[in-house]
């Protein structure tokens, strides 16, 4: 995909939805780091159902500790893994409140050291929370970043990188977003619905579905 196509595709992305914001329900950066921890092979949905009870009155990491693990246990049950996630959670509120004033950190390091954080999660809060030009590449990214050509990679960090490199820097801001929701409603895994996808002429897919801008 040239410079000029990858530009075109963000302003088509733009222009469908022009301030694209996280789907997952959070109050402030620590029920943000929360959410995402969460939601690792969970879905969004799924996980703001868990947490619409608990952060209306959780919402800091003093406040998780007072409700403790078992407390958590019950408002997340329902969640894939929730006795691990239970765990970090706590863990990374501890030290939250120990080595950061009770302050989610603006710094990757820092985020990954905190249990349960990984690179994917430290870029969703960099980027929500924050507002940095991160890229988080779950599922729906590899996907699209692979099949538009866009970032080919064989790995979530290999395809970070290719965007990173690739995009223009006035659409990083909201790229990850972009290309999340466009994974997740447009360019679906099993069946991807070419027909209303607004960059399918720039697309690479070799089986893609014939559209009327194609």
């Amino acid at each position: 995909m040239t410079p000029s196509d990858i530009d075109t595709l963000f302003q088509r992305l733009s222009a469908t939805n022009p301030e694209p914001k996280s789907e997952l329900e959070y109050h402030n950066p620590y029920t943000l780091l929360v959410a995402v921890v969460l939601s690792a092979q969970a879905t969004d949905v799924g996980v703001n159902r868990a947490t619409e009870a608990l952060f209306k009155t959780v919402d800091t990491p003093a406040a998780m500790l007072a409700l403790g693990e078992e407390g958590l246990k019950q408002h997340i049950r329902t969640i894939g893994l929730y006795n691990s996630k239970a765990k970090n959670v706590i863990a990374l509120s501890q030290l939250l409140l120990n080595d950061h004033g009770g302050d989610v950190p603006r710094d990757r390091t820092a985020l990954e050291r905190l249990p349960g954080v990984g690179r994917k999660t430290a870029n969703v809060v960099l980027n929500v929370a924050f507002g940095e030009p991160t890229i988080a590449v779950d599922t729906h990214i590899f996907r699209v970043g692979n099949r538009t050509g866009l970032a080919p990679g064989k790995t979530p960090d290999a395809v970070e990188a290719g965007l990173l490199r690739v995009v223009p820097d006035r659409w990083k801001r909201h790229a990850h977003h972009w290309l999340i929701l466009h994974g997740r409603y447009v360019c679906k895994a099993r069946k991807p619905d070419c027909p209303r996808c607004v960059i399918a002429d720039l697309c690479g897919f070799p089986e893609k579905i014939a559209t009327d801008t194609a």
